[in-house]
């Protein structure tokens, strides 16, 4: 989730745990504790792309990571806020909510966390809720404004941080609904095809929950639609991508080449270009592609030209948006 989804939750449930006043003192800690996960961000400025987007939601997201940094806090803020009644317990399972809370719902989303690390490399996404949903995060926005706002004993206090908690947790549960109910429509058309398939996944388009991005993996490519929850036919219109894993082998660098697939989960398509090849990892979905199914992919890598690779994960992705675009998404979100 974006930072400052992270920085309300946090907010919210340092003031779920302490209130009665130091309240208030907890959402500053709370705020921090979901931050500092994302740290990692930092590693940007000294490794190339690819490791860079390995190493983000690497450790720095591990429950080894976890489990070394909730003593660090609970010491450090033991010691910030003595003398005080507040048990050294009290502190440890804060930290600990507080940070899992963010290990969770990073994992909402399509980019994958390592969970796992440095042990394993498996990331874990479970494709329910989008990177950036303002369903999922305006509660508790809402909800750390009235409450910095709020005298530290005012009695509404407690209804602004159960709405800041409640209300995303029962979005989250409307997703893994829709999640259910666009697989077994994905599923339905799977087997109505003649072509084998290998595996799919399915994630949200962008900001919402009701719109689904669905990639049908095959032998030699993958077959890429949308399919909206409101839609009035179970038919899921597929566009072919071959995979050209051949390109590969004119590649120069073969260990940044390994590192994308790796990040890509073998969810990938080579591209040939006249200048280079295209590295597109399909699971960050397409540039407008409700629209027109062969359009871009978000995430596009120049494998010849690395200098041109910053922010290659949301690249293009807001290009061609205007009103008439946004007209047309709502209406692909209503139904086809």
């Amino acid at each position: 989730m974006d930072s400052f989804t992270h920085i309300a939750l946090g907010a919210c449930v340092g003031e779920a745990f302490f209130e009665k006043g130091f309240g208030k003192k907890a959402m500053f800690w709370g705020a921090l504790a979901q931050s500092i996960p994302d740290i990692d961000f930092i590693a940007n400025f000294w490794m190339d792309t690819p490791s860079a987007l390995l190493a983000h939601r690497g450790f720095t997201h591990s429950f080894l990571f976890m489990i070394l940094l909730v003593p660090i806090f609970a010491l450090i803020a033991d010691k910030v806020h003595c003398p005080h009644n507040i048990r050294f317990s009290k502190w440890l399972l804060f930290f600990l909510v507080e940070i899992s809370i963010h290990l969770l719902i990073d994992s909402f989303n399509n980019y994958g966390i390592g969970w796992l690390e440095p042990f394993s490399h498996k990331r874990f996404s479970f494709n329910i809720i989008y990177v950036a949903d303002p369903f999922f995060s305006i509660m508790p926005l809402v909800s750390f404004v009235f409450l910095i706002g709020l005298n530290a004993y005012h009695l509404n206090r407690s209804r602004w941080w159960k709405l800041g908690l409640f209300t995303p947790f029962f979005y989250v549960l409307f997703g893994i609904f829709n999640k259910m109910l666009v697989d077994y429509q994905v599923k339905k058309n799977i087997k109505q095809s003649t072509e084998k398939s290998i595996s799919y996944f399915t994630t949200p388009a962008p900001f919402q929950n009701f719109l689904w991005y669905v990639v049908v993996k095959k032998n030699e490519g993958f077959d890429i639609g949308y399919y909206s929850i409101l839609d009035h036919s179970n038919k899921i219109n597929f566009s072919r991508f071959e995979q050209n894993s051949n390109y590969i082998d004119s590649v120069d660098n073969h260990e940044a080449m390994q590192k994308l697939i790796r990040f890509s989960e073998d969810y990938y398509t080579i591209q040939k270009t006249n200048h280079t090849l295209i590295f597109n990892d399909l699971r960050f979905g397409q540039v407008l592609g409700w629209r027109n199914p062969n359009s871009d992919f978000v995430f596009h890598y120049f494998i010849q030209h690395p200098e041109e690779n910053k922010l290659v994960v949301q690249r293009g992705r807001f290009e061609a948006w205007n009103m008439n675009e946004s007209i047309f998404f709502f209406k692909r979100i209503m139904g086809n």
